[in-house]
């Protein structure tokens, strides 16, 4: 019988990388989605502890979507997919300009809902799936200069919310894991104040680690997270409080 399979859209990048390393420790057949970076995917794929392999996955692009989903479909029974692609175009509002707003929109939230539409057949046809996405803290607590990036991630919250009403009664749940600050690729754009205010609003004093995130993922990914959906786990050191 073959393994279960998970996709993870962004897996090239920190919180994918883990998140992969994470899911195939746990048995499910990987796919590590990735947008521009093959070469990353594939080297997280061939270290993977399990069964792995890259998949371009463009979230921006339906084609691209439904061409990856289909491939998992080929491999075996899609049980996982984590919508965890993002960008972070920062700036202050009046700075912003709409097509970078768009652009953030496009990529955060569009994509998962992409994804997560073109997933839910199959997990329909087999009455079981995970679908859980990567927000942030800053979609809980607001953080000036991210009004893009939080909105996005706040959308995100309320569309798994949504989501898991619709189909919890088919064997599918919906969740959200909204990490604290991680460094990673992403983060080190920061200036050294930036990166330690944020790092400072969290009562852990520290930041979060990329297997700290990938952890709580692959609880809710697991067979013990059967009756937790619609809800949002923060991994931030208290920063949410």
């Amino acid at each position: 019988m073959s393994a279960p399979v998970a996709i993870v859209s962004g897996g090239s990048g920190g919180i994918g990388a883990a998140t992969c390393h994470a899911l195939a420790e746990q048995g499910l057949r990987v796919l590590v989605g990735y947008g521009g970076n093959a070469d990353a995917a594939a080297g997280i794929a061939d270290a993977a502890p399990g069964d792995a392999e890259p998949c371009h996955l463009d979230v921006t692009d339906e084609h691209s979507v439904t061409a990856a989903v289909e491939h998992a479909t080929s491999l075996g029974t899609l049980a996982v997919v984590v919508n965890n692609a993002g960008i972070a175009d920062d700036d202050l509002l009046l700075r912003l300009d709409p097509a970078r707003f768009d652009r953030t929109v496009q990529v955060n939230l569009r994509g998962a809902y992409l994804l997560s539409r073109a997933a839910l057949r199959p997990m329909l046809r087999a009455r079981h799936g995970r679908i859980i996405s990567v927000a942030s803290v800053v979609a809980l607590r607001g953080n000036a200069g991210q009004t893009a990036y939080a909105a996005s991630k706040a959308g995100l919250i309320g569309f798994t919310k949504s989501l898991a009403r619709e189909v919890a009664h088919k064997g599918i749940t919906a969740n959200v894991v909204a990490p604290g600050f991680v460094t990673t690729a992403m983060t080190e754009q920061l200036d050294d104040t930036a990166r330690q205010a944020l790092i400072d609003q969290a009562p852990s004093g520290r930041a979060v680690t990329t297997d700290e995130v990938a952890a709580a993922i692959r609880y809710l990914a697991g067979d013990g997270a059967g009756s937790v959906t619609g809800t949002v786990l923060p991994v931030d050191g208290g920063a949410a409080i």
